[in-house]
């Protein structure tokens, strides 16, 4: 039972309203992590799913009082609501039939709740591909510096968490947020306003959340949209085009192009180069230099799943790419090598032009191995790239297969192109499938 309701920021008063029901759609981190800051602040919650929720969250909506409801998502869902909070998977279209008699304020995602809480500096960061890798550099430069820094948003932990967590006196100020901001989230969020913005890159990709590929542009390039002349803009120079013939940007544009003015062995490739880049030019708004940054990269250890060369059996080299779940994270790791590469992919296709990656494939790859879901996409775009191409259900059975022809000086890469979800829960439990079953082959002869 509460005795007394903390005093809201002004712009955040209007969303929330003591007692009042506010839903939470989605049970993983972020929808608990606005659930608790929802209920700290006085506001009824419920949560829904269209899965079943876990034991967990049942044991604390019991405690708490919170309603839940699960199962396929409906209007009894959404009765009464006065807020609705999206975690950053929901599909908003697929809720739409509920939703309509509710305003555009009353929809939000849990971004756009966590910044009604925080008033520190923010560096936010999006792209296709990268954005974790050039996150995790920014808060690595900028407490090489000696500030203190929260990393997450997208990665680690929600910005609800760090909101409640610095209300509650739980957590110290950080004096930089460093956020990694996704286009589901950015769909559904208007106060985002960062000192600095970063934009990777576009190309295809959640093709099957995006109404179309126009959706899916409009939405990363709103991160923008809250900045001022003040503010700094850090864009790919691949993208000038695109950006200035889509907005305005009030402003300083910063166009980034892949230089080695920094080096970094666990970042290899070009697409890296400029995730360093981009990563330098958001620091140097805050004071970074050449030195600084070059210190801090010859600490750095490659992140798990991402380019992660983890170990080498017999001459071969096996690497972790099972976060490149899209086509042009695909291509970036196939132009990373100069070894020859034994390539496994496969799993659920989300849009972009397989087909034109067959030059590379030609060039870089002796063997292709798919698995799981999407063989005949993968078949029927890569039949003519003049590479051996074979399928098998499994990762394993891929990983078999292509252990048989591997030869010292190979490359065995996971880069599948894909989500994860016809095999595994997520990219993680596939990336640590590879790394097992890698294990199991070095212990076996080879070709």
């Amino acid at each position: 039972m509460k005795t007394m309701l903390p005093k809201l920021p002004d712009h955040a008063s209007k969303r929330i309203i003591p007692g009042a029901s506010s839903v939470v759609v989605g049970a993983g981190a972020s929808g608990m992590a606005a659930a608790e800051l929802l209920d700290f602040l006085g506001a009824g919650v419920r949560i829904v799913d269209s899965g079943r929720l876990s034991d967990s969250v049942r044991e604390m909506a019991t405690r708490r009082g919170w309603e839940t409801r699960e199962g396929g998502h409906g209007p009894e869902q959404f009765a009464d609501a006065e807020l609705v909070v999206l975690s950053p998977g929901v599909n908003r279209r697929k809720l739409s039939p509920w939703l309509e008699q509710l305003g555009p304020d009353q929809v939000i995602s849990e971004l756009e709740l966590a910044l009604g809480f925080v008033d520190e500096p923010i560096i936010a960061v999006t792209g296709t591909s990268g954005k974790t890798t050039t996150t995790t550099l920014i808060g690595a430069f900028l407490e090489a510096m000696g500030r203190k820094v929260f990393v997450g948003g997208n990665i680690g932990t929600p910005l609800c968490r760090y909101a409640l967590d610095r209300r509650t006196n739980n957590r110290e100020k950080a004096d930089i947020l460093v956020l990694e901001v996704s286009s589901f989230q950015l769909l559904n969020t208007t106060s985002l306003h960062p000192k600095v913005a970063v934009l990777l890159n576009i190309s295809p990709n959640h093709l099957d959340y995006h109404q179309d590929m126009d959706e899916y542009v409009q939405a990363k390039l709103s991160l923008f949209a809250g900045q001022e002349p003040q503010d700094t803009a850090i864009i790919s120079g691949e993208l000038r085009e695109l950006v200035e013939s889509h907005l305005k940007i009030r402003s300083r544009k910063v166009f980034v192009e892949p230089v080695s003015r920094l080096t970094c062995p666990a970042l290899p490739g070009r697409h890296n180069q400029g995730n360093i880049e981009s990563a330098f030019q958001a620091c140097k708004a805050f004071g970074l230099d050449e030195a600084a940054a070059q210190k801090a990269l010859d600490g750095f250890e490659a992140l798990p799943h991402r380019l992660q060369g983890f170990a080498e059996y017999h001459g071969v080299l096996f690497v972790d790419d099972s976060k490149g779940t899209t086509v042009q994270s695909l291509r970036a790791a196939l132009e990373a090598f100069d070894r020859p590469l034994l390539l496994l992919a496969g799993g659920v296709f989300k849009g972009g032009d397989l087909a034109g990656l067959k030059p590379l494939l030609t060039q870089k790859v002796r063997h292709v191995g798919l698995f799981g879901a999407s063989r005949e996409i993968f078949e029927q775009a890569w039949t003519e790239a003049n590479v051996p191409l074979s399928w098998e259900p499994t990762l394993e059975a891929a990983m078999d297969r292509l252990w048989a022809t591997a030869k010292e000086k190979d490359v065995m890469l996971l880069s599948p192109a894909t989500a994860s979800f016809d095999l595994f829960a997520n990219y993680k439990e596939r990336g640590m499938a590879f790394q097992r079953h890698a294990k199991v082959l070095a212990e076996r002869d080879h070709g």
